[in-house]
């Protein structure tokens, strides 16, 4: 990034912005994925891996046990492409942050 301009930086900064998806199509959190057994006994699930797959949303706050929210199959997909969302979102503003130190640290106008 230091051989870059500050023109280069600022293009490439733009180009980065324009890479971000809407802001509500992001979910943090991960897709879990479990089998459960019902506890009936003589059921299948007592013998196998358990009845599922069963897809959850886990989400963790500081200084509390993770959140697990039941996911329906058919948002299952909807689920995963905002969770890339948020990873892309990430990895977006972790570039763009280092392009606007970059820039600071030149004295350059951000």
């Amino acid at each position: 990034m230091k051989d870059l301009s500050p023109s280069a930086l600022r293009r490439r900064r733009l180009a980065l912005v324009r890479r971000m998806p809407p802001v509500e199509r992001i979910l943090r959190g991960s897709l879990i994925e479990r089998y459960k057994r019902c506890g009936k006994p003589g059921c299948r699930c007592a013998q196998g891996p358990g009845h599922g797959p069963k897809h959850y949303l886990s989400v963790s706050q500081a200084g509390t046990l993770p959140r697990m929210d039941y996911v329906l199959q058919e948002q299952r997909a909807q689920v995963e492409a905002y969770l890339a969302n948020y990873r892309l979102v990430r990895e977006l503003l972790k570039e763009i942050g280092e392009i606007n130190r970059e820039l600071l640290c030149r004295r350059e106008r951000l």
